[in-house]
């Protein structure tokens, strides 16, 4: 089994990289984000690898990260998740967001990804909460504020400042995030103008 290629990139194309290991090409599918960080042709890449073997082929997916990698694993224990949706999820949410997003049980921002309706999406983000926490910290009140449990004190202004985040385009797990750490900092009686001018600066160091 590969578990690791280092080599020069060949070319680059819609949903893989051609590799070139020592005179040796290989094909490996990757996320669109993965594909958007490797260099162009010509220049030295690393790749973790995930290798699946099939009666008729065997394919070699590749991610910049062991992180990455493991979560194509995880996403592909829930039902109806092979791995062309696995890297459909990975495409729009790298894995610090989708610990996020699962622990926030924000089936909306899984939706996004190609191939996931809703029903899906809801599925991913049930069966996976207890990995999420495996994976990664999320804050309590990030939790708290995106509906997963009572809201604390001071919530109203912090819900709006919340939406006032979405609209301006930011996903619900950030934003709650961003809010739930200005809370810490403001207080629970900051008015919402000033959470989101404190969740602004906030996100910009995500």
């Amino acid at each position: 089994m590969i578990g690791k290629l280092k080599g020069v990139v060949d070319s680059l194309h819609e949903d893989h990289v051609i590799l070139d290991v020592q005179g040796v090409g290989y094909v490996v599918s990757c996320s669109a984000r993965t594909l958007q960080k490797l260099p162009r042709a010509g220049e030295a890449a690393v790749l973790a690898i995930e290798t699946q073997v099939r009666e008729d082929a065997i394919r070699l997916f590749g991610f910049l990260s062991d992180s990455e990698r493991d979560w194509f694993r995880i996403l592909q224990n829930v039902q109806g998740v092979g791995a062309k949706v696995a890297l459909a999820i990975l495409s729009i949410l790298p894995p610090h967001e989708l610990i996020s997003t699962i622990a926030l049980q924000d089936k909306a921002s899984v939706a996004r990804a190609p191939g996931v309706g809703p029903k899906l999406a809801a599925r991913i983000v049930s069966e996976l909460k207890d990995k999420a926490s495996a994976f990664g910290e999320v804050d309590a009140g990030a939790i708290a504020l995106a509906g997963g449990d009572s809201a604390p004190a001071g919530s109203s202004a912090a819900r709006e400042a919340i939406s006032a985040l979405i609209n301006l385009g930011y996903p619900r797990p950030q934003a709650a995030t961003a809010i739930a750490a200005s809370l810490k900092v403001l207080g629970d009686t900051a008015e919402t103008a000033a959470l989101i001018r404190r969740g602004l600066k906030e996100l910009a160091t995500i």
